[in-house]
């Protein structure tokens, strides 16, 4: 391309113009999947949250156009108990879970209820150093921070 034309190419398109009009293909870029932290510690919010993930993976068209994490501690986290008689609560975690929502369970809060892993639905891993750590950690990730 001589003088002349890259300057029209500029003036006409900008520097894509050039590209494109040297050969060299234009690269698209690869937007990172968003990765989001939902901190969960009331038991009365326990159902509404669940609603939130399942409308966030489906606004996001499905579970690969995000990552998303939940950090239950406190009350909140009885709302989990395998023994729960919700069925529908069950069946609306399991799904969140086999889209690979990440539940991690506070383990204060575990020792101060006397529960193991085995008592909460299955689907949990266990934040050993406690959910507060674990959200602050995910934040100095670049995580984004939601709490419903």
């Amino acid at each position: 391309m001589d003088r002349r034309t890259a300057v029209r190419a500029m003036l006409a398109g900008g520097p894509a113009v050039l590209v494109a009009g040297s050969g060299a293909p234009l690269a698209a870029e690869a937007k990172p999947v968003p990765r989001v932290a939902y901190h969960l510690a009331d038991l009365e919010k326990a159902g509404f949250v669940l609603g939130n993930l399942r409308n966030h993976v489906d606004g996001m068209g499905g579970p690969d156009g995000v990552k998303l994490a939940v950090v239950v501690h406190g009350p909140a986290l009885r709302a989990f108990r395998a023994d729960s008689g919700n069925a529908d609560f069950k069946t609306r975690f399991g799904r969140l879970v086999q889209e690979g929502v990440a539940f991690h369970a506070c383990r204060h809060t575990m020792d101060g209820m006397k529960l193991g892993l085995s008592d909460l639905l299955p689907g949990f891993v266990v934040a050993e150093k406690g959910g507060v750590v674990l959200l602050a950690e995910l934040q100095s990730e670049g995580w984004l921070y939601l709490r419903p």
